[in-house]
């Protein structure tokens, strides 16, 4: 009886498992190692506030107005018509003027072309997080 002989014969089972239980080891350290490598592990990290700013021009001002509470020490206004300047340390809350040309040397005169940069404190990088 061959036919019966061939349903009783498990000796192929074994290795069959094994390559399976391998390759599927395999796939899963494959994917830790990649996520570390990629840094998907720190997806925690300190995010950007969300602010909402209001620019005046004329007095060369501008003022939190909602939000997130700030930090100036994390901030610089960027003027498309000459450099950046950073914003004085202290945490800036919604009415609070983040900038104020009048009072502050050095300020670049407020034109409504300013960009807000937020600098991350662990120093992985900046976002621009409001514009006038």
């Amino acid at each position: 009886m061959v036919g019966k002989q061939i349903f009783e014969d498990d000796a192929g089972v074994s290795p069959v498992v094994g390559v399976i239980l391998m390759v599927a080891i395999t796939v899963i350290l494959a994917a830790v190692a990649g996520s570390f490598v990629l840094g998907l592990d720190d997806s925690t990290g300190n995010v950007a506030p969300q602010v909402s700013i209001e620019c005046n021009a004329a007095d060369d001002v501008i003022t939190h107005e909602g939000g997130d509470n700030v930090e100036g020490d994390q901030l610089d206004v960027l003027n498309a018509g000459s450099s950046s300047k950073s914003i004085d340390s202290g945490t800036y809350t919604a009415g609070d003027e983040l900038v104020n040309g009048s009072t502050v040397s050095g300020t670049p005169a407020i034109d409504g072309d300013e960009e807000i940069r937020w600098n991350n404190p662990d120093g992985s990088g900046s976002q621009i997080i409001a514009e006038c």
